[in-house]
């Protein structure tokens, strides 16, 4: 459903203004309550946006983030929920490299918050696999450099 009174570029505006100051909120150490409801509202409210003008590449990374954030807030069932929906996007629209690998990531993170070990497991070496065909080298070494809390985390 679109927004008829907000254009195209204000859309995108929204869109990338919400995720970066989301992304903000997620580096942040020391965050109050409000400000972690803040983060939920705006990765919502970014991938709203995207969704109005967007691609699934978009959707995809927003998908993402919500569910990073449900991670970080360790809040499991809108976790997995947001990282299902970033991974069948990237499945369904041929998106790979980092995008694909972060998918599995998510998935995997968000089935470790649930306790679901063996999930967390099996989708977490699906993204170890996706993660060696990272194209660029510095992608690939920030994809494994943020991969290793949760490899230490599942693994044991």
């Amino acid at each position: 459903m679109a927004v008829s009174k907000i254009t195209t570029d204000q859309h995108k505006a929204l869109g990338i203004t919400l995720f970066n100051q989301t992304w903000d909120l997620i580096e942040k150490p020391d965050r109050t309550p409000d400000e972690e409801a803040d983060m939920i509202h705006m990765a919502h409210a970014s991938a709203f946006h995207w969704r109005q003008v967007g691609t699934e590449l978009n959707f995809a990374r927003s998908e993402w983030q919500i569910s990073h954030v449900y991670g970080i807030l360790e809040r499991g069932e809108p976790a997995i929920y947001h990282a299902a929906r970033c991974l069948k996007l990237c499945q369904e629209n041929q998106i790979g490299d980092f995008d694909l690998a972060y998918a599995y990531e998510a998935v995997a993170r968000a089935h470790w918050l649930l306790g679901s070990t063996k999930d967390a497991q099996h989708f977490l070496k699906q993204a170890e696999e996706a993660g060696k065909s990272i194209a660029k080298d510095g992608d690939k070494k920030q994809f494994f450099s943020d991969l290793t809390d949760l490899q230490k985390m599942i693994k044991g």
